[in-house]
């Protein structure tokens, strides 16, 4: 396994701590006037979502930890259990609500999302950065309403809401951010 240092942390990295596997959310190098330079790391625990904030002298080691970024596309869900398709072997795998993540009320079925696991146990989903989806019921746009900072409740296809500009109306495609959950643009 290859070494890191918390010198080399980057957002995202993840790495081994104590036995856990810890992703990189925010990292900051900091070199105060007086004594030596450390680096403040906010850290979240990849299997249990627990976010904690440590420093660290840059020189510490770590195992770097390999995650494993699998595509599979979503395929429906049956209660609490969401079924996606490995795209190579066209195996089914479960995965449980909790460890979807909020972005996940912008997929629609057949949408390819990456699965991750860490040793082959899953503990998260990627879900793509933007998704055009179809506006199911919103307020009707009113000719000429162009104001571009006044924003009405819309419903999408999946069912989430999202904030939209007046002259969105019902069965128009949008584009939504699903890392943020707002509108970016009516497609084409």
């Amino acid at each position: 396994m290859a070494t890191i240092t918390a010198g080399d942390f980057r957002n995202g990295k993840t790495f081994e701590m104590d036995g856990k596997i810890m992703q990189v959310v925010e990292f900051q190098h900091v070199k105060p006037g007086k004594g030596a330079a450390f680096v403040r790391t906010k850290m979240r625990n990849i299997v249990t979502g627990a976010v904690t904030e440590t420093s660290f002298n840059p020189t510490a080691k770590f195992e770097e930890a390999f995650v494993e970024r699998k595509d599979m596309s979503y395929s429906y869900n049956d209660g609490d259990l969401y079924y996606f398709m490995d795209q190579e072997t066209f195996d089914m795998v479960p995965l449980g609500a909790e460890l979807l993540g909020d972005a996940f009320r912008f997929v629609t079925e057949n949408t390819v999302c990456k699965v991750l696991s860490y040793k082959g146990n899953v503990f998260g989903l990627e879900c793509p950065n933007f998704m055009d989806l179809e506006v199911t019921e919103t307020e009707p746009g009113l000719a000429g309403n162009t104001a571009t900072n006044t924003l009405k409740p819309a419903t999408v296809e999946t069912g989430a809401e999202v904030k939209v500009p007046l002259f969105i109306n019902i069965g128009d495609k949008i584009t939504i951010d699903t890392r943020t959950g707002e509108y970016l643009s009516r497609c084409k």
